[in-house]
């Protein structure tokens, strides 16, 4: 299977085993990283995931993912997406209209490839967002990623 088939067959999967427990899929990943395959589902809900709930659906997700999903040994990781996470979907950008967040783009504008504020939209094609100069819009292509701010 292709790193598409295998993502969409362990979204597919997972979604029940998410709904029985009150969990959200946010995102699910098959990358390569150094000498090994990962095979990552990130789940979350409000006021987060524990450790637990990550170990029950990796567990319930891994009895029920085919052995022939792919010839050669992955690790299966279940976990939350973290509190700066990253904004993939649609829905995110309106779940967390508000927020500060951190924008980070492919090609620099004037010279500068990432911008910090609070997230206004997603409309039209772009992310916006309210910096201490006032309101930038970007293209979604021309973004690389669009983070949730960590203040502390």
């Amino acid at each position: 299977m292709q790193a598409k088939e295998i993502v969409a067959l362990t979204e597919k999967l997972s979604m029940p085993i998410l709904q029985q427990n009150g969990l959200e899929f946010v995102d699910c990943e098959f990358v390569k990283e150094g000498a090994g395959l990962f095979l990552r589902l990130y789940i979350d809900k409000e006021g987060g995931v524990s450790i637990d709930e990550c170990e029950l659906v990796s567990r319930a997700l891994d009895e029920k993912l085919p052995e022939d999903i792919t010839d050669k040994p992955y690790i299966l990781e279940v976990s939350s997406p973290g509190i700066d996470r990253i904004l993939k979907r649609d829905h995110e950008y309106i779940k967390y209209k508000g927020r500060d967040v951190e924008v980070k783009l492919f090609k620099p504008v004037d010279g500068v490839k990432q911008f910090e504020g609070a997230l206004v939209a997603l409309a039209d094609g772009k992310v916006v967002i309210n910096t201490v100069d006032g309101e930038m819009s970007f293209d979604k292509k021309d973004v690389a990623s669009t983070r949730l701010a960590v203040r502390f």
